[in-house]
């Protein structure tokens, strides 16, 4: 009963691409969110991570996947079009990529990037490197070697 009730209650946000049970999720409704930036992740469990931080005031774009071409999975099956026209509002001068690192997230980001920046917008990607409160001997080569190249 309780799962065909949510079949049936629970759409897509018409902003965010989020799920919800109204036309517009609590996030995109919240006034006090910066509009100016607009945080685009994978899935609304990363959504919800970023939320947790605490660190993050704007709002987000959900693709509710990543593109996967072996898997058959190309820009229209995760909405990069309605991404698109989200970012280009009038409103958004921020666009911060914060799909996984994994070869299926680069590649979603890198795509989304290219799209945006012709477009005129500014577009960020989430840093990576050393977990703080980690032992340099204890992380992988790959992680140390991004942190070196994106030191700051």
């Amino acid at each position: 009963m309780a799962l065909a009730h949510a079949c049936d209650a629970v759409k897509h946000c018409e902003r965010c691409h989020t799920f919800t049970e109204s036309q517009f999720c609590n996030t995109c409704l919240d006034t006090r969110r910066d509009v100016t930036r607009l945080c685009v992740v994978e899935t609304p469990a990363d959504q919800s991570a970023v939320e947790r931080t605490g660190a993050y005031k704007g709002l987000y774009f959900v693709l509710m996947g990543k593109l996967s071409p072996l898997d058959g999975i190309g820009p229209r099956d995760i909405g990069l079009g309605k991404l698109f026209d989200r970012a280009v509002d009038g409103l958004v001068q921020e666009v911060i990529l914060a799909t996984n690192f994994t070869a299926e997230g680069e590649a979603t980001a890198h795509v989304i990037s290219e799209g945006l920046r012709e477009r005129g917008l500014r577009v960020t990607r989430l840093a990576r490197g050393v977990p703080v409160g980690s032992e340099l001997e204890y992380v992988d080569l790959g992680t140390i070697a991004h942190a070196l190249v994106d030191r700051r």
